[in-house]
C-alpha cells in the first residue's frame, strides 16, 4: 500500500451496539487494520446504558465510583467512560500509517483537535485543555487532562489509545453540548478530515472473516466475567 492510499479513510457507521460487541469490533479492526490498510472512523451507540474502564484498571475501584452496569473492560487504557448518553466513535489506523507513528500526546492531541474543527461548523465553540485539573482519580470526565477537550470549561470529549504492531486505536467518548445534533456533527468530522488532510471517504461495512472474529471477541473476552474482572 503506498502512501497515496492513505487519503482514502472508510466510514463505518454501526448504529447501537451491546457493550461487548462495541468493544469486541473495536479490537477487531485494530487487528484487521494491516490488512485493511486504510484509516477507519467508525460511530456507534448503546442498546442500553453502561460503562468501559481501562485496560489496565482495577473493576473493584470502578464498581465503587458508578452504578452504571454492565461494566466492560477496554482494549485501550484511560479511565472510567459512562455511556448512558455519549456519543461515541473509534479510529484504526495500520501501522504505515503517519497517525501510528506519532507519539500518543501528539495523536491525542490530534484527535482533539479534529473535534474541535468538526464542532467550529456547528457554531459550537471548543477548546483544547491547556493543563490538567482532576476532581474523581480514575473517572474519565470529572476534571480533564492535557488536550481534553473543553467547552466552556466543561469537558466533553476525551479519548484512550492503544499502539500494536497491527496498528492505532483511539476510542473515543463525546458528551455533547446543549442542542447538537449527532447526525451533523458526524458529517462535519467528515467534512473537516477532507478540508485538513484530503480525506476521501468511503461508506464499509463489517463482513466475512471480520465479523467472524467480533463474535469470537464477544464470547471469549468482552461478554466473560472473568475478563472484565481479571484485575
Amino acid at each position: 500500500m503506498t502512501p497515496a492510499n492513505f487519503d482514502h479513510w472508510v466510514r463505518l457507521d454501526s448504529g447501537p451496539g451491546a457493550p461487548a460487541y462495541n468493544m469486541a469490533v473495536d479490537e477487531a479492526l485494530l487487528e484487521a487494520a494491516p490488512a485493511l490498510g486504510q484509516p477507519v472512523l467508525r460511530f456507534y451507540g448503546w442498546t442500553e446504558p453502561a460503562a468501559t474502564f481501562g485496560y489496565f484498571q482495577k473493576i473493584s475501584e470502578i464498581e465503587r465510583v458508578t452504578r452504571l452496569r454492565p461494566l466492560v473492560r477496554r482494549p485501550t487504557g484511560g479511565g472510567l467512560v459512562p455511556h448512558d448518553a455519549d456519543w461515541t466513535y473509534s479510529l484504526a489506523f495500520p501501522p504505515a500509517h503517519a497517525w501510528h507513528a506519532l507519539r500518543a500526546t501528539e495523536s491525542y492531541e490530534r484527535v482533539h483537535q479534529w473535534l474541535r474543527a468538526a464542532f467550529a461548523r456547528l457554531g459550537v465553540a471548543a477548546e483544547l485543555a491547556p493543563c490538567c485539573r482532576k476532581e474523581i482519580p480514575g473517572q474519565c470526565f470529572a476534571g480533564h487532562e492535557k488536550s481534553d477537550l473543553l467547552w466552556h470549561g466543561r469537558k466533553i470529549a476525551g479519548a484512550a489509545q492503544r499502539r500494536t504492531k497491527t496498528g492505532l486505536l483511539i476510542q473515543g467518548s463525546v458528551q455533547p453540548p446543549p442542542g447538537a445534533d449527532r447526525r451533523d456533527w458526524q458529517q462535519a468530522m467528515g467534512d473537516a478530515a477532507q478540508t485538513d488532510w484530503g480525506a476521501h471517504w468511503e461508506p464499509w461495512e463489517i463482513s466475512g472473516a471480520l465479523a467472524g472474529r467480533v463474535r469470537e471477541l464477544v464470547e471469549t473476552k468482552y461478554a466473560r466475567a472473568d475478563y472484565n474482572r481479571r484485575r
